[in-house]
């Protein structure tokens, strides 16, 4: 059934998806593009819907897939009371490991927070955690992102690269950099 097949991706999701939510975007899209709940374009809408709605990106995801993969798996599933079951349980099962894992380990860390131990996990964590983030933009680069026309490459391109300048180097407002961009994509494409 649908529904045990989510809740093992997301519990999978939620059990190994350390460093927030770019870092497990390797981990969902092989886990929900994979079998087919959704298609690849569907999947970096929702990235990007995710970056504009309050909430991490992974629970977001979860909520959502949760909706759409009932119906997409069969139509006989299609009534909306399936996707809201379906996304109270991928939202639940994808928080459930991380409250559990924090609620029990944070007295620990806490504790033993001087210790060569603890420094040394987290030490190792870090670099992975960047790699795995560095791993989720490659993802994202993609023929549905990017487009698979020479224009249309060069044209994505120079928006990522306008955007990045004016974040990082000019410090515009993020939520300013979001309106202009999508204002740019109205005009360009």
């Amino acid at each position: 059934m649908i529904y045990l097949r989510l809740i093992w991706a997301y519990l999978k999701i939620g059990l190994f998806g350390f460093g927030g939510g770019y870092a497990m975007l390797a981990l969902i899209e092989r886990e929900i593009v994979g079998p087919g709940w959704i298609t690849e374009q569907m999947f970096t809408d929702i990235v990007a819907i995710s970056q504009m709605t309050p909430g991490p990106i992974g629970i977001n995801s979860a909520t959502y897939i949760g909706y759409v993969a009932p119906a997409e798996y069969s139509p006989a599933f299609a009534s909306p009371l399936f996707g809201i079951l379906g996304s109270l349980l991928c939202t639940l099962v994808v928080v459930l490991p991380s409250f559990i894992l924090v609620a029990y380990t944070s007295h620990l860390i806490h504790r033993h927070k001087d210790s060569v131990v603890v420094k040394g996990i987290f030490a190792g964590l870090r670099p992975v955690v960047v790699g795995l983030i560095a791993s989720a933009a490659m993802l994202l680069m993609n023929a549905a992102n990017f487009g698979e026309e020479t224009a249309q490459v060069l044209w994505s391109i120079g928006l990522c690269a306008a955007a990045f300048v004016l974040v990082y180097w000019v410090k515009w407002h993020p939520i300013l950099i979001i309106c202009l961009a999508g204002f740019a994509g109205w005009l360009i494409y």
